[in-house]
């Protein structure tokens, strides 16, 4: 079973996305600010991080979890479509524009697990 961690400010939305995950077969850890989920990347044992990289301090954690696990997939989540005019989008393994509708995000963890994974 692949672990993920979500690095998310919005109550709702972590436990949206959470839910979204569990329901799906994937474990879950929460962080709701960035230190949080430098600390939970620091213990490893994760597969993949769905980072807001528009909370406070989430490019900063962004930066630190490359550093720590540049092979760590990151999926960037932003309510701004500003951050993939600003090439942004790059630095992480996909870039999702959040919404109420988890599916996009489904999609994007599950594809960078496959790809790390070497799967098809």
């Amino acid at each position: 079973m692949a672990t993920i961690l979500i690095v998310e400010s919005d109550n709702h939305l972590r436990r949206l996305y959470r839910d979204t995950f569990v329901l799906g077969g994937i474990a879950v850890i929460e962080a709701a600010d960035a230190s949080t989920g430098i600390s939970c990347v620091q213990h490893g044992g994760l597969d993949a991080v769905v980072l807001d990289i528009a909370m406070p301090d989430g490019l900063e954690a962004l930066k630190r979890i490359h550093e720590m696990n540049p092979m760590l997939p990151v999926v960037l989540n932003a309510a701004y479509t500003a951050y993939t005019n600003r090439n942004v989008q790059w630095i992480g393994s996909a870039y999702v524009i959040k919404s109420a509708n988890p599916d996009k995000l489904r999609q994007a963890v599950l594809k960078v697990l496959d790809d790390a994974h070497g799967e098809s």
